[in-house]
């Protein structure tokens, strides 16, 4: 009898990633695509949707030519959300993706916010969720402001999973919770999206994460195997990482840092997203802009790769200046598009070392903050976080978290954990396990945990205090831009 297997494609904001599993969890492959973002012009960023089509298919190529595919239940599809392709009644993008990095449509989404109270928008998600330059809503009508004649040729306006999941089997769908700040428990909000005329016709409809959306088409390779309608990477991610049941915490660290907590207790706060229950389950997120992007940044400008600059930081000797990460404005808990990032208090013993050690700090902090606002939301205090992505393969970096945090931080032993999620879901839309929860405690694994080390509590409170009026000190400064 041929071995069940399953596969998880996580489309993220740098690489397509996908692992290939049995049903056990053990891992029989891997697969890494890496895809370009374009800057055109400041405050754009844009991608090509066949890059993604591209390493969806170099996957299942890969496996398929590489291991017997005849058990293979399912394929399951995440991505990154909050970045958006308008597409015509074809199926063709009328436009590059608008991904979340993008601030285009900052004036759009000013213009909204002022539409609505923090009141309504209570009443219809739970919490205060903002709309900002990435809401699915300021995006369409940024477009039908600047592109009228191709806002009349949108059919569809999907994510990067959805719009995947449209190339593989041709249906168009999407879930509830990937469409945060558009849904409630009763579906789309109505009120909201007549705010844009004709948003309601171009959005998806909703399923859940682990219904069958169709099988792949013929000539695909593993054409006729089943196609979830997948979720959106950050949920995703947390059940790769094991963070399943109420009072568990998450941290992903990828592209942006995406601290949560999961806690059926609503206190709405602000700069926090709550995400809509699913399967009894209720996220509460703050998404940070530039976590491994900043990273990145500095790697890029020292010649080095991100794990090599992230090295560095151990040798770091002289005074340790102040990284503020909002090279492309800040999420949560600001959700401020206008700050931008900046080095200070340098002095002449900082070098590469003391700033790449500032970097791993400036993006700390930023979660720290992020977990804080989490922690009013959820009425909730975990003691241990379960931490993945790439962005934890810094042994370095993940103590350094742990001591700003303070608290335990349970490493995700695969690398690909948004892949691993989605493989997961996968196994559920074909029941394999007895329960989501039971899935995620048998197939995810760990490699190590990081204590917190009391010794540098005080250190990290007091630099805590100066990062954040560092960011209050700009503020100013950044609205004369």
């Amino acid at each position: 009898m041929a071995k069940i297997t399953l596969i998880g494609i996580d489309v993220g904001t740098t690489a397509t990633k996908a692992v290939l599993i049995d049903e056990n969890g053990a891992r029989l492959d891997s697969f890494s695509h890496s895809h370009p973002t374009s800057r055109p012009k400041p405050g754009h960023a844009e991608q090509n949707p066949q890059d993604w089509m591209d390493g969806v298919l170099g996957a299942l190529r890969r496996f398929s030519d590489a291991h017997d595919l005849s058990g293979l239940a399912a394929i399951g599809i995440c991505s990154q959300v909050n970045t958006h392709v308008f597409v015509d009644a074809a199926g063709k993008p009328l436009l590059p993706a608008i991904t979340w990095q993008d601030g285009r449509s900052a004036s759009d989404a000013a213009a909204l916010e002022a539409l609505t109270s923090a009141e309504q928008k209570t009443a219809w998600f739970g919490a205060p969720i903002p709309i900002d330059a990435s809401h699915a809503l300021s995006r369409m009508a940024h477009v039908r402001r600047v592109h009228p004649e191709l806002y009349s040729q949108t059919a569809h306006v999907l994510l990067p999973k959805d719009y995947c999941v449209l190339q593989l089997t041709g249906a168009v769908l999407s879930d509830p919770v990937a469409a945060v700040g558009l849904v409630n428990a009763h579906g789309y909000v109505t009120e909201l999206l007549d705010l844009v005329p004709g948003a309601a016709q171009r959005l998806p409809p909703l399923d859940g994460f682990t219904a069958v959306a169709g099988r792949v088409r013929s000539g695909l390779p593993c054409a006729g195997t089943p196609v979830i309608v997948g979720a959106m990477d950050a949920w995703s991610g947390m059940f790769g990482v094991g963070v399943v049941e109420n009072g568990d915490a998450m941290y992903l660290s990828g592209t942006s840092e995406v601290a949560g907590i999961v806690s059926s207790t609503i206190v709405p706060a602000p700069g926090v997203i709550v995400f809509p229950p699913y399967e009894g389950i209720s996220m509460h997120a703050a998404p940070t802009q530039a976590g491994g992007a900043s990273l990145s940044w500095f790697a890029g400008v020292l010649g080095k790769s991100p794990g090599d600059t992230a090295a560095l930081a151990a040798a770091a000797t002289g005074t340790v200046p102040f990284f503020l990460p909002h090279l492309q404005g800040e999420r949560a808990p600001f959700w401020d598009s206008a700050s931008r990032g900046v080095f200070a208090r340098l002095d002449t013993s900082a070098g590469a070392p003391e700033m790449a050690l500032a970097v791993l700090e400036g993006v700390s902090y930023s979660v720290r903050l992020a977990f804080d606002a989490l922690k009013v939301s959820a009425a909730c205090d975990p003691e241990v976080i379960h931490i993945g992505g790439g962005g934890a393969a810094s042994d370095l970096w993940c103590q350094i978290r742990a001591d700003v945090l303070g608290k335990t931080l349970r490493r995700c032993a695969a690398p690909e954990s948004a892949a691993l999620g989605a493989a997961i879901l996968a196994g559920r839309s074909q029941n394999i396990g007895s329960s989501l929860s039971a899935s995620v405690q048998q197939l995810v694994k760990f490699d190590r945990s990081f204590e917190p080390n009391p010794s540098k509590a005080g250190y990290h409170a007091e630099r805590l205090g100066q990062y954040l009026e560092l960011y209050r000190s700009m503020l100013r400064f950044n609205a004369g831009f």
